[in-house]
């Protein structure tokens, strides 16, 4: 009432004409004048157009009579003088037809505005009257209904939940208990369409009579907590609903109220909200079915991982996250204090994985690595989930038919899983499994791929060996090919001190990344050097102490 009545009154001052007796003379200056309540149509407080003088002090038969100048941008006198533009004149003919066809104009809107002001008034009141006649509904749980069986919105087992058909009169479909958030919302006639989500999946409730009349189904919001009780159907011919199936209500409880106007999520998480507000507000961006399905996907390849690696007889391990070494390079490392000593969070844990090798035989992790990259690029994360393993006795050609196996394997587990396959159908449709075998480029060759399909460096000219091959290129490259990728054999100077060197190119290291087309790179990996007196000159070129790495110089040992 307080907010109608304020834009009420708005309107009024800048549409009504004032209450007071229209003066003789009303001013305009076209340069300097304000079109504002502030503004008094006087020769010291003019108006700037004859349309707003008209909507202050409506014309009329017996006056008023309207002046008007231009005090900066008028005509100068016959001799020059530009005092002339500071006379008033009375407003010409053509001046004043347009004005009054605009003011007449301005009526007509003004007048349905205040329509829409009463109108809405009135049906402000309508609705409060009904919300409190809702709140005197009080609904009670029927208790000759057959007791509610308690499930998630997944169990579709019809030994659990057994839907009763559309139209059906003679069976029964069994009566759940059900609690989530309200996902979507839609009122038709005298029926309210609830969809729950519990994390587990969407579920349709339907509440018609009573339930739909009481203030908590009148006054609900999207992200409320609730719980309904009711009897399970199959969704009626030409109807739609998750998984074909919907929940006729009996009894609801509201558990928590999510708020509304302002404060509703939909408000917070606009659909073309900007990057950063999404950002800020991840917690509420998850609850989307798209993010949502985004972190089920991620789930499932977790999964898939360890299935596979257990398939290949990998073991399981949890290196450090704090760590006092280097393994990517200094310049990306999170420093700490710990407890007095200099300490990092930990960019990779493939050096700890090579400690467990003698005990442990091969070996992988699921771990999260840090890189101090300051970059809003795709390809530079703070922090990520970063899966790596360990091999023992295996040659550079074991490695990458390794990686090819365990790439197609988990790809093989995820679409496995009808619901994961759709998640994945419905996030990127167009995706196909990669075709085997990858296609295996030397880093020499790629450089010459490159200058041979006119692709530049970073600074435009011509790749050279030595090239730290940027992403856009790389990509560029793969999308081209458009099969996997295997480049492999980097230069010794921009790969890490511990890889191995190709005994038969010493200018180049047994390395690979593995690039996928629309993806970029996956997965990068190398053998490593075996020779104590070979590694101890990797750490003098990359200017590392060896004092830290005792542990792993031990390993040479």
């Amino acid at each position: 009432m307080a907010e109608s009545s304020k834009a009420e009154e708005v309107l009024s001052a800048l549409t009504e004409p004032l209450s007071i007796s229209s003066p003789d003379k009303v001013y305009i200056d076209e340069d300097v004048g304000l079109d504002s309540t502030s503004a008094h149509g006087t020769e010291a407080s003019p108006f700037k157009t004859l349309l707003f003088a008209y909507i202050r002090f409506p014309p009329q038969s017996k006056g008023p009579t309207y002046f008007t100048r231009k005090s900066e941008t008028g005509a100068v006198g016959a001799d020059g003088d530009p005092a002339a533009r500071l006379e008033w004149k009375p407003a010409t003919k053509s001046a004043t037809k347009k004005a009054l066809n605009l003011y007449e104009q301005h009526k007509k809107k003004a007048a349905r505005e205040k329509e829409l002001v009463a109108q809405k008034e009135k049906e402000d009141l309508k609705r409060r009257e009904q919300l409190e006649q809702a709140k005197k509904l009080v609904i009670v749980r029927d208790e000759s209904l057959p007791k509610a069986t308690k499930i998630k919105i997944r169990e579709k087992d019809p030994g659990t939940v057994k839907l009763r058909g559309a139209g059906d009169t003679e069976s029964k479909g069994t009566r759940v208990q059900v609690s989530g958030w309200v996902h979507r919302l839609r009122s038709q006639k005298d029926m309210v369409f609830v969809t729950l989500r519990d994390g587990t999946g969407l579920l349709q409730c339907v509440l018609t009579g009573d339930l739909v009349k009481t203030y908590d189904i009148m006054t609900l919001t999207l992200e409320t907590t609730m719980t309904v009780y009711g009897e399970m159907w199959e969704v009626p011919p030409k109807q739609h609903a998750p998984d074909n199936r919907e929940l006729h209500a009996d009894y609801f409880e509201i558990i928590g109220r999510a708020p509304g106007d302002k404060e509703a999520i939909t408000n917070i998480i606009a659909p073309d909200a900007d990057q950063q507000t999404m950002l800020n507000n991840r917690h509420l961006v998850i609850r989307g079915e798209i993010a949502s399905s985004v972190l089920k996907v991620r789930a499932a390849v977790l999964r898939a991982f360890r299935q596979a690696y257990e398939e290949s007889h990998l073991l399981e391990v949890t290196p450090p996250c704090m760590v006092q070494t280097q393994v990517e390079g200094g310049s990306t490392l999170f420093e700490f204090n710990y407890y007095g000593e200099k300490a990092f969070l930990t960019q990779s844990s493939q050096l700890y994985l090579e400690t467990c090798l003698p005990s442990l035989g091969d070996v992988f992790c699921v771990q999260e690595s840090f890189r101090a990259e300051r970059s809003l690029t795709r390809r530079h994360l703070s922090e990520y989930t970063h899966i790596e393993a360990e091999l023992a006795f295996i040659t550079f050609e074991d490695l990458l038919g390794h990686l090819e196996h365990v790439i197609c394997r988990v790809i093989e587990i995820v679409l496995a899983n009808p619901l994961i396959a759709k998640l994945v159908k419905d996030l990127n449709p167009d995706f196909e499994p990669p075709a085997r075998p990858f296609v295996r480029m030397k880093y020499a060759d790629a450089i010459a791929w490159l200058n041979e399909n006119a692709i530049p460096n970073e600074e435009g000219a011509p790749h050279a060996f030595g090239d730290d091959i940027a992403e856009a290129a790389e990509r560029k490259m793969t999308d081209i090919i458009n099969r996997p990728i295997f480049l492999t054999h980097f230069p010794v100077e921009i790969k890490a001190f511990y890889m191995k060197k190709d005994p038969l190119d010493l200018r180049v290291t047994e390395s690979v990344d593995c690039l996928m087309p629309s993806v970029g790179e996956i997965v990068g990996g190398s053998m490593r050097m075996d020779d104590l007196e070979e590694l101890m000159g990797g750490y003098a070129r990359e200017g590392i102490g060896a004092e830290p790495y005792y542990w792993f110089t031990d390993q040479r040992k």
